[in-house]
C-alpha cells in the first residue's frame, strides 16, 4: 500500500498534526496594525502619531508613490511591476502608506475593513448598474 494510500485510510505512521491556518485577512490587518503601534510605542514615537501628522504623512507618502508613475505613458506605468528596481520602490510606497492609513485609523477609532465596505454600499447606491460597462467615465467626472 502507497503512502498515499495509507494517509487516504487514516493509517499511517500516526497521528496526523493538523497544518497551521493562516490567520483570516482581518485578522492579519489587525495584527499589522498592533505591530506597527507596538513599533511606535517601543521608539515613543505616541505624541508626534497625531491625526494631523499621520495624515500629513499619508499624504506625503501617496506622493511618493505617485512620483514612480509621474512622467510614465500609461502602457509604461501598466508594466511598472516587471521591472525589479519600480516593483521594489512600488511595493515600498505601498507600504508606507497603509502602514499611515492603519496608524491613522488606530489613532481615530476607525475600523477601516468597516469604512471601506460601507463606503462601497454607499457607492453602489450612488452609481447602480445601467446597462453594460462603459469606458469613457468615471465617477470623478
Amino acid at each position: 500500500m502507497s503512502d498515499e494510500q495509507d494517509v487516504e485510510r487514516g493509517g499511517g505512521p500516526g497521528p496526523q498534526e493538523p497544518l497551521p491556518q493562516e490567520p483570516l485577512p482581518q485578522e492579519r490587518l489587525h495584527r499589522l496594525q498592533r505591530r506597527l503601534a507596538e513599533f511606535a510605542a517601543a521608539r515613543g514615537w505616541e505624541p508626534y502619531h497625531t491625526p494631523k501628522n499621520l495624515a500629513v504623512a499619508l499624504s506625503v507618502e501617496a506622493s511618493e508613490l505617485v512620483e514612480i508613475f509621474q512622467w510614465l505613458t500609461p502602457e509604461q506605468s501598466a508594466k511598472v511591476m516587471e521591472k525589479p528596481e519600480t516593483a521594489h520602490r512600488v511595493a515600498d510606497e505601498v507600504a508606507d502608506v497603509l502602514a499611515y492609513l492603519l496608524q491613522f485609523c488606530e489613532v481615530l477609532g476607525v475600523d477601516v475593513l468597516d469604512a471601506l465596505a460601507a463606503k462601497i454600499e454607499r457607492n453602489e447606491l450612488r452609481f447602480p448598474v445601467t446597462g453594460p460597462p462603459t469606458s469613457n467615465c468615471h465617477s470623478s467626472e
